[in-house]
C-alpha cells in the first residue's frame, strides 16, 4: 500500500493491546463521557469475532444481561479503550462464534484452556 500512510495508521496504533482470541472471555474497561465528566464502564464478555487489521482491527464482545443478548464492537486501538484484560482461555474451533446467539443457557458457554490469568 501507499508508505506514507502506512507510516500515519502505524504511530496510531496502541501498544498495550494483549492477545486475545476468538471463544476467550475479556473485559472491556470502556471510556464513556457524560457532559463534561469521564468515567469507565466495564463491559464483559465472550469474543466472538475479530476482523480487520492494524488501526482498523475490531472484535465483538457477547454477554447476555438480565435475558437478553448484548453485543458491542470495539475497535482495538481505540483511545476510548483503557484496558482489555483476558479472563479466561475459550477453546473452540471456529473463527467466528456467531452460533451462541441462538443458544441459551449452560450450551451458550464456551470451554475452558488451561489458563493462569495476568493481572496487570
Amino acid at each position: 500500500m501507499n508508505p506514507v500512510i502506512d507510516k500515519i495508521e502505524k504511530a496510531q496504533c496502541t501498544n498495550n493491546v494483549p492477545e486475545f482470541e476468538i471463544g476467550d472471555t475479556v473485559k472491556v474497561y470502556n471510556k464513556i463521557v457524560e457532559g463534561s465528566t469521564e468515567r469507565i464502564q466495564l463491559f464483559t464478555g465472550v469474543v466472538i469475532a475479530k476482523k480487520g487489521s492494524g488501526i482498523r482491527e475490531m472484535f465483538t464482545v457477547r454477554r447476555v444481561s438480565f435475558g437478553i443478548g448484548v453485543e458491542k464492537i470495539f475497535p482495538v486501538h481505540s483511545p476510548r479503550i483503557d484496558k482489555i484484560v483476558v479472563d479466561r482461555k475459550g477453546r473452540v474451533r471456529r473463527a467466528k462464534l456467531y452460533y451462541l446467539r441462538d443458544k441459551i443457557g449452560k450450551s451458550a458457554k464456551v470451554k475452558e484452556k488451561k489458563f493462569v490469568p495476568v493481572d496487570k
